[in-house]
């Protein structure tokens, strides 16, 4: 079992730190939110900074936003960042559902999965090295990585869920353990029905805050206050994990159900959290 650390978004500048303290560490991946209307780094740059802080760790967007964004362009960045990256980037995307995102962005929030599903197939074709199209001819660099940086394809419904056997790599679960393991069955069933080779990766993300009651206090509130119009802040807040032995469970349960790697995110500012983490594991 791989273990990934998911970085705190309110202080930007301290997240190298983090980096290579998880570089040092037994970690895996760092991993980054995306959301536009809100006080978060911005994630593709902010992983290019951390690609030139760490040398192996893989760095992880999760969940990057397409329809937020220009499709040729964000083809050309994650292509860039692989590139520099050594083949480290894991693009995780998802549609998101904010409204306000959609309005700063000037895109249509109805027509967001429909409008990736789009992005995707030309992403990968420009990632294959072929032309954008008629009057438009190829758009470098090429990836490290053959055919494109590995995409992670977040989501709870069937139709996100679907995605990962049309377009994806593998599948990036944000559900607690009691759902997971109903969403990875059906990813599955879908990879074989689509005629893909192998098995999809499976991530899974945990919420987690370790350490002193001031540090577990910060990590509820940055955690309540992303997830304050959401209608499920209550929900959210109650998964997180802030035990050492329930932080162990947790990334147990997800090994019971086949997950590849856990994600534990983390909300709290105090990069001592990444050494407590690393020796509980």
């Amino acid at each position: 079992m791989h273990v990934g650390l998911g970085l705190p978004i309110t202080d930007p500048i301290t997240l190298p730190d983090w980096a290579r303290r998880a570089e040092a560490g037994p970690f895996t991946t760092l991993g980054l939110l995306d959301r536009l209307v809100y006080d978060n780094p911005e994630p593709l740059v902010t992983l290019a900074v951390l690609a030139g802080a760490t040398t192996r760790i893989r760095l992880q967007t999760e969940v990057l936003l397409p329809p937020l964004r220009e499709t040729a362009l964000l083809a050309k960045q994650a292509a860039t960042l692989d590139l520099l990256s050594s083949g480290r980037l894991v693009l995780g995307v998802g549609v998101g559902g904010r409204e306000d995102d959609h309005v700063a962005a000037g895109t249509d929030l109805r027509t967001r999965g429909r409008r990736m599903d789009d992005q995707l197939a030309v992403m990968r074709r420009l990632w294959s090295g072929e032309p954008y199209g008629a009057g438009a001819g190829p758009i470098g660099p090429a990836p490290a990585r053959d055919g494109g940086p590995e995409v992670l394809i977040g989501g709870f419904r069937p139709p996100a869920l679907e995605r990962v056997a049309r377009w994806g790599d593998g599948f990036l679960n944000a559900a607690p353990v009691s759902w997971a393991g109903g969403l990875f069955d059906f990813v599955r069933t879908s990879w074989k029905e689509h005629g893909r080779d192998g098995s999809p990766r499976l991530v899974a993300q945990v919420c987690a805050a370790l350490g002193p009651d001031p540090v577990i206090e910060e990590a509820r509130a940055a955690m309540g206050a992303y997830y304050a119009n959401s209608g499920q802040a209550d929900y959210m807040l109650a998964g997180m994990r802030t035990t050492p032995a329930s932080i162990r469970e947790a990334i147990a349960q997800f090994a019971d159900l086949g997950a590849d790697e856990v994600m534990l995110y983390c909300w709290g500012r105090d990069p001592g959290q990444v050494d407590r983490l690393a020796d509980l594991l």
